[in-house]
């Protein structure tokens, strides 16, 4: 039985449920964690851990910290998939409020605190902040500068700010469990893209979807090429079938890939053909890509010139797997990048 969301004694804050689903995570799961437990939430509050079957040592990690925190719940996740380890850590979370954080975030100083005070006083279902991704490298700095670019991953609030208000979707997201409950929380069948179907589900039952500038979560992105082309190659496939299942509700800046993909293939077939002009949509597309690295701001050359890799790793990746999911079907496509250590 879950506490009451509502805290009758005055000045006590709300109890919570902090949901964290975890696979090959060795290198940030103890950062995400000790971001959890060092938000000195004032209120009642358990980290539950659902552990897919990592080959990296994650498993062990997860079991030092849980031993050495009576707040964290380790929870067995054997098929590893983001949501089923989520449902089962919703199903047995004991508090009212449920926050999603990833192993490969950590929500900035006052996240908890600040996010159950504007979900209840918005009277919000779900509320989700800013993406704040960041990198090590300079590869993983210039995809990182791609998540927060209008011309990298694209212009979603949470990845480049805006105004608070009613929202698309939100990152991670903070909710009331009722809410959860009433859509039948995340549809397992779905591998990628189950956040943005959720809050559709949401807002369908008449419930507020809330984005707050105020709420920051550090992402860390892929920092490796292999691994962004496995993900954003999973994530397109997935973004083209829910686009498929929902168009009238599909955001107009998710057919900007796959129509540069069309365009350039249509462009290639020209120029075998002999018309030349057929290169323009390539050269076009990688002038502008120059330009965006030349003026990015706040990154080293290196990581300029790793732009220039990053930017057409997202775009064609993700484009290229937006038709084969939008005529094949996303099937059991998965995001290959975290499977493997």
């Amino acid at each position: 039985m879950a506490s009451k969301s509502s805290n009758s004694e005055a000045g006590k804050a709300e109890a919570i449920s902090v949901i964290m689903p975890v696979l090959n995570e060795a290198g940030h799961l103890a950062d995400a964690v000790a971001s959890v437990i060092n938000q000195n939430y004032p209120g009642e509050f358990e980290l539950l851990l659902a552990l897919g079957p990592s080959t990296d040592g994650t498993t062990q990690i997860a079991q030092e910290l849980a031993a050495a925190d009576s707040r964290i719940r380790l929870i067995d996740n054997p098929r590893g998939l983001t949501t089923v380890g989520l449902n089962e850590a919703i199903r047995q979370s004991k508090h009212d409020i449920v926050i999603r954080i990833d192993a490969h975030s950590e929500p900035a100083e006052g996240y908890f605190a600040n996010g159950v005070r504007i979900l209840l006083m918005q009277n919000a279902d779900l509320l989700g902040g800013i993406m704040d991704a960041r990198g090590r490298s300079a590869f993983q700095k210039a995809t990182a500068w791609a998540y927060t670019s209008r011309f990298g991953i694209g212009g979603a609030n949470f990845h480049v700010g805006g105004e608070a208000g009613e929202a698309e979707s939100a990152y991670l997201g903070i909710f009331k469990k009722s809410a959860l409950t009433r859509v039948g929380g995340y549809d397992e069948s779905i591998i990628r893209g189950e956040d943005w179907e959720l809050a559709q589900r949401i807002k369908a039952t008449g419930g507020l979807v809330w984005f707050s500038p105020e709420l920051r979560v550090v992402y860390w992105p892929r920092g490796r090429f292999d691994r962004l082309v496995k993900q954003f190659y999973s994530t397109g496939v997935w973004r083209g079938d829910l686009t498929k299942r929902d168009l009238k509700n599909a955001p107009k800046r998710y057919f900007a890939p796959p129509l540069l993909v069309a365009a350039v293939i249509a462009g290639l077939w020209m120029v075998l053909a002999g018309w030349y002009i057929g290169i323009l949509p390539l050269a076009a597309y990688f002038m502008g890509a120059a330009g965006l690295a030349a003026t990015a701001g706040g990154l080293s050359l290196k990581s300029r010139i790793a732009l220039l890799i990053v930017l057409p790793t997202i775009h064609f990746s993700w484009g290229w797997g937006f038709w084969m999911g939008f005529f094949r079907g996303a099937g059991q496509t998965i995001d290959k990048s975290r499977v493997s250590a």
